[in-house]
């Protein structure tokens, strides 16, 4: 009973979302605590809730400073000339446009943490996919997947967790699955190309100087909650100015969020387009040039603390923060500003991490979860021991999507390990073919990082679920197949 409660409860979830009959966060707070009741554990709610907001309110700390530290690198101009490089190679083309968005996220997601990949690939590409109309759900759905796919990282987490579940060596897992990896993000590319010639075939071609040519009525916005300065209503299709260099600022009247299944846009009649992305503009106020190597500095001591666990990630990026708003803004009323451009960012995602809570909690209080993967793992055939390798790759897809990582690797992986050593299968082939999923569990709804994602590209979470989905999940069976074919796994 509590198995099929289980499943009911997240394809509950999932369905109502997707059909955009919920909030994310009112459906992760309503849908468990009712699925709670109807297991017969209503008196334990509470207890469930506390457990799970326990669990989770480091990963929300570590967020709320993450989300705060790299605004205000975005603010004072640090990845300035990566965007700029980024710009320069993708031009006006939808195709390079998008293949400029794998680059960039895969890029900057070496420094293992989903919230700055996000951040950075969106404050960068953003202007560019709103002033060509391009569908938004092609940027959040490629720099999700191309994230993923790095999130295999030892230092990313699910390398981690694998390494201290089944007492092995982080690297023994990682390395020899590099090809593998290195296969899965080629294949990724390959897709940012192919959905790259698809809106440049909806949307036809323009050079950079057309796309950045200036119009009466455009729009100017500036990072970090700069005023926009308008002149009057942009005409659809109109020309948006932006300040070149450092990267586009400007907002097209039109949007595009994209459609199930498709990489079709949306367009929003003039007027009607609220959105005030605060996208690069190369001027704004915020910049702070002459302290761009002390932050360059920081920000590198910052990435290498937390490879070297000198510190709580939390921890690191609390004192991160504060000194680097104290360093690059004396003044307390600048502070202030920096920390209220950012705070929608922080409140949106910090409010869905402790509402993610609840679902965890219920989840893991009531055995669901337990009962679920004892399940799975029952009903894999006896004639497949042999191959419970294989079966661990396919199986990480739904239950890293549907589970957290902790509990699929902490709670579900020593099982697997323990049936495929009864067939002679080794933990490091179990250990190395659980990493195949992550491609898909990083649009995973108990993903907090996902949040950041949508929220600053103003798409739905059902419509970045329709999209990415089912090119996450092909990308995750790229990367198990070129193991098992490279004799990774």
């Amino acid at each position: 009973m509590l198995t099929i409660l289980g499943f009911a409860m997240i394809a509950t979830f999932l369905v109502l979302i997707m059909m955009k009959k919920m909030s994310p966060i009112a459906a992760l707070v309503l849908i468990p605590a009712l699925f709670c009741v109807l297991v017969g554990k209503g008196a334990q709610l509470g207890d469930y809730v506390i457990e799970g907001v326990g669990n989770l309110a480091p990963t929300a700390a570590m967020l709320m400073f993450a989300i705060v530290y790299f605004g205000v690198m975005i603010d004072v101009g640090l990845f300035d000339p990566i965007v700029r490089g980024i710009l320069r190679f993708c031009k006006a083309d939808p195709m390079r446009i998008v293949v400029g968005t794998a680059v960039l996220a895969a890029i900057v997601s070496l420094d293992g943490d989903g919230s700055t990949t996000f951040m950075i690939t969106v404050s960068a590409m953003y202007p560019l996919y709103k002033r060509l109309k391009m569908s938004l759900v092609v940027m959040t759905g490629i720099a999700a997947t191309a994230n993923g796919v790095m999130n295999t990282l030892p230092w990313g987490g699910p390398t981690a967790r694998a390494a201290t579940a089944l007492k092995l060596d982080a690297a023994d897992i990682f390395v020899p699955m590099i090809p593998a990896l290195a296969v899965g993000l080629l294949f990724v590319f390959i897709l940012a190309y192919v959905l790259g010639m698809r809106e440049r075939k909806r949307l036809g071609y323009i050079s950079l100087d057309e796309a950045l040519e200036p119009a009466s009525g455009g729009v100017l916005v500036k990072t970090g909650g700069g005023k926009a300065k308008t002149g009057g209503k942009a005409k659809s299709g109109g020309k948006a100015k932006t300040g070149g260099g450092a990267g586009s600022g400007s907002s097209a009247s039109s949007a595009s969020t994209g459609s199930a299944g498709s990489t079709g846009s949306v367009a929003v009649a003039d007027g009607e387009d609220d959105d005030d992305f605060q996208g690069l503009d190369p001027n704004r106020e915020t910049l702070r040039p002459k302290l761009y190597w002390f932050n360059a500095g920081l920000t590198i001591a910052l990435l290498t603390a937390m490879i070297m666990e000198l510190l709580p990630i939390p921890v690191l990026f609390l004192l991160g923060a504060a000194l680097a708003l104290t360093v690059n803004y004396p003044d307390m009323a600048d502070q202030k500003a920096r920390i209220g451009a950012h705070a929608e960012n922080v409140l949106n995602v910090a409010g869905m991490v402790f509402a993610a809570a609840v679902f965890t909690g219920v989840l893991t209080g009531t055995g669901m979860v337990k009962s679920m993967a004892d399940w799975l793992v029952d009903a894999i055939p006896q004639g497949m021991g042999p191959h419970m390798a294989i079966v661990t790759g396919l199986l990480s897809l739904p239950l890293t999507y549907f589970m957290s990582n902790d509990g699929f690797y902490f709670g579900v992986l020593p099982v697997l390990a323990e049936a495929g050593a009864a067939h002679g299968v080794s933990p490091l082939e179990i250990a190395r073919a659980s990493l195949v999923g992550q491609a898909l569990h990083m649009s995973s709804p108990l993903v907090p990082a996902v949040y950041v994602l949508v929220g600053m590209a103003k798409v739905e979470f059902g419509d970045h679920t329709r999209f990415t989905v089912k090119w996450a999940a092909l990308t995750s069976l790229v990367v198990l197949a070129a193991g098992v074919v490279f004799g990774i796994i």
